[in-house]
């Protein structure tokens, strides 16, 4: 084991030890640990707390930079769904994890793996369901707008 993936073990093994759940995380960059994370759902009562999560909101304001590219995530457990997507819009390129989603389905943290499942299905069979109101008035639309503000 290199010694990032070291520090976010330790970083997790801590936040457990703290009434935490097991996960921690570092973005690193030539070398350099640049931020860092840990699950802090317990402590702050927010569900997008993940550890990768803190990490990436750390290192976005500390460089004032959405362009996280040139860093690489080291994950104590594989990324959830909602952070794999934080990970792609930050354009971070390689992430590197200790343990699986079924190890966390093991441990009785199996929420991760529920949505990853639901979203593979249509929007209308997943377990949390949503519905398509499409907008009738173009004139008020935030997407034409945006559209129009960025093509000129």
């Amino acid at each position: 084991m290199d010694q990032f993936m070291e520090h976010t073990i330790k970083l997790a093994a801590n936040n457990v030890k703290e009434g935490g759940q097991p996960f921690g995380a570092a973005l690193i960059k030539d070398g350099e640990v640049i931020a860092e994370g840990v699950n802090q759902l317990h402590v702050r009562h927010d569900v997008s707390g993940h550890a990768e999560m803190v990490a990436i909101r750390q290192a976005q304001k500390q460089l004032q930079t959405d362009d996280l590219s040139d860093m690489t995530m080291y994950a104590s457990g594989e990324p959830c769904p909602m952070c794999y997507a934080a990970m792609s819009y930050a354009g971070i390129q390689t992430t590197y994890y200790a343990q699986s989603a079924e190890d966390a389905v093991d441990a009785g943290l199996g929420k991760s793996k529920q949505v990853a499942l639901d979203l593979q299905k249509a929007p209308s069979e997943r377990s949390y369901p949503m519905h398509h109101m499409p907008l009738t008035d173009d004139s008020h639309n935030p997407m034409q707008m945006y559209k129009k503000r960025h093509n000129q």
